[in-house]
C-alpha cells in the first residue's frame, strides 16, 4: 500500500468519493520508464488523468503529449511546453480541429483511413503523419476494438498517397492493447512497421518514427513486469526488426504513468440483504461505473478493495448508487469483504489514478463529477 496515499486518505476531510493522486509517485513511475526506455520519446497520454498538478510534473521531466483533441492540447500548452511535443494522436478528428491544432503549431498528427488522411492535408498542408495499423491486443485486459487502425498493406497505400497530398508522411503507429502484461506483445508489430518502411523506402519514401502507443499495465490484483522488463523487450525487438538502423520512437504511456498513483476514498450507502438463493449481500458504494469505474465493464480491470473493517469476511456483490441497473461494479468475480461493513464506513479502492475523472460523468443521477486532490 502507498503509505502517502493512505495517510492522506485517512485524514481526508473532503466528501467522497473523491481520488487522491500521488504525484511524487507520477514522477518515479516516469523517471523508471525513461530509464527502461531511455532512446524513446515520452508522449504522456493525457486522457489518463490531466490533472494540472500531474501535467505541470510531467512537463517538466521533459515529457510531450499525446492528445486526443484540441482542449486537451490547450491544457497540455498551458504546462508552458512548446507545441513541437505534442502529437494529436486520435485517428478521429473534426477537420477544423485539425486546422485548430496546426495553427496552435502542433506538427504530428495521426490517420487510419483515406478520408482522414484528406482531411489533414487541406487543414495542416505539410504537416508530418503517421499512420496506425490494426493489432489484436491479445494479451490484454482492456484490449482495444477494431474501431482504430487499418491493415498493414493499406498503411502502405495511405503512406505513398500522403505524398501526393502534400503532407509528409513520417512513420506507423500502433497499440498493443491496454493493461497489456505481456512484455513480447509488442514484437509482432514492430515487426510490420518494419516491413512497411523496407516496402515504402523501396519507393524513395523514408519514413522516420515508429509511435508504439501504450499499454504498459498497473498492478491491480496481480504483480505486473516492471518497466525494466518492457523496456528490454522492445529493444531487442527493434534491433531484430529494424537492425542498426533504428527508428526514431515514442511511448503514449497512460495507466502506466498513473494507475498506482491513485487511491478512490468511497463511502458504503447501504448493505443489503435480498433474501435470494445466492445468499451474497450487496454493498452499494457511493461511486460506481457512472462516477469513474467505467473500466469494471465485464468486470475486465478488477481493482483492489479495503476498508478498515476487521471482521471475517464473505462474499459480496459491489455496485454503485445510481438508479442504473447497469451500475454493478463486481457481481461475477470473488470479491470478499468485512461482514461487519456498514452504511457510513469508508473503503478504499486502489490503482484507480487513470481512467477514472476522465471517465467520470458531469451529472449523472445528479451526482457531481468525480473530485481528485493531489497530495
Amino acid at each position: 500500500m502507498n503509505q502517502k496515499l493512505a495517510r492522506a486518505a485517512r485524514e481526508l476531510d473532503y466528501a467522497t468519493p473523491c481520488l487522491l493522486i500521488d504525484v511524487d509517485r507520477v514522477e518515479a513511475n516516469f523517471q523508471a520508464l525513461r530509464a527502461a526506455m531511455p532512446d524513446t520519446a515520452i508522449y504522456y497520454a493525457m486522457k489518463a488523468n490531466p490533472a494540472p498538478e500531474i501535467m505541470e510534473r510531467v512537463a517538466s521531466l521533459g515529457s510531450s503529449f499525446d492528445c486526443a483533441s484540441v482542449p486537451e492540447i490547450e491544457m497540455a500548452l498551458a504546462t508552458g511546453i512548446d507545441a513541437s511535443r505534442i502529437s494529436f494522436g486520435n485517428t478521429i478528428k473534426k477537420e477544423r480541429d485539425i486546422a485548430q491544432a496546426f495553427r496552435l503549431g502542433v506538427p504530428l498528427f495521426a490517420f487510419d483511413s483515406l478520408s482522414e488522411l484528406e482531411k489533414i492535408a487541406r487543414a495542416a498542408p505539410g504537416a508530418k503523419v503517421f499512420c496506425r495499423i490494426l493489432t489484436d491486443g491479445a494479451g490484454a485486459e482492456w484490449p482495444l476494438s477494431r474501431k482504430f487502425g487499418c491493415v498493414p498493406s493499406m498503411a502502405v497505400d495511405l503512406l505513398r498517397k500522403a505524398v501526393a497530398l502534400g503532407v509528409v508522411p513520417w512513420g506507423v503507429s500502433f497499440h498493443v492493447g491496454s493493461q497489456q502484461k505481456n512484455v513480447e506483445a509488442w514484437d509482432g508489430a514492430i515487426a510490420e512497421a518494419a516491413a512497411i518502411f523496407t516496402t515504402l523506402e523501396a519507393d524513395g519514401i523514408r519514413l522516420g518514427l515508429v509511435n508504439m502507443g501504450g499499454g504498459f499495465p498497473t498492478a491491480y490484483l496481480e504483480d505486473v513486469p516492471a518497466a525494466e522488463a518492457y523496456g528490454q523487450a522492445i529493444h531487442a525487438s527493434l534491433i531484430r526488426h529494424f537492425g542498426n538502423r533504428l527508428p526514431q520512437t515514442i511511448i503514449e504511456p497512460g495507466r502506466g504513468l498513473v494507475g498506482d498513483c491513485g487511491l478512490l476514498v468511497s463511502e458504503v450507502v447501504l448493505v443489503a440483504e435480498k433474501g435470494d438463493a445466492d445468499g451474497r449481500p450487496w454493498v452499494f458504494l457511493d461511486v460506481g461505473k457512472f462516477g469513474g469505474l467505467a473500466e469494471t465493464m465485464d468486470e475486465a480491470i478488477r481493482y483492489r478493495i479495503t476498508t478498515d473493517r476487521q471482521g471475517p469476511e464473505r462474499r459480496v456483490v459491489i455496485a454503485g448508487p445510481t438508479c442504473d441497473s447497469a451500475d454493478v461494479l463486481y457481481e461475477k468475480s470473488d470479491y470478499r469483504l468485512p461482514s461487519d461493513l456498514t452504511a457510513g464506513d469508508r473503503v478504499q479502492i486502489h490503482g484507480t489514478g487513470a481512467y477514472t475523472t476522465t471517465y467520470a460523468s458531469v451529472a449523472f443521477n445528479g451526482f457531481a463529477p468525480l473530485a481528485c486532490r493531489c497530495v
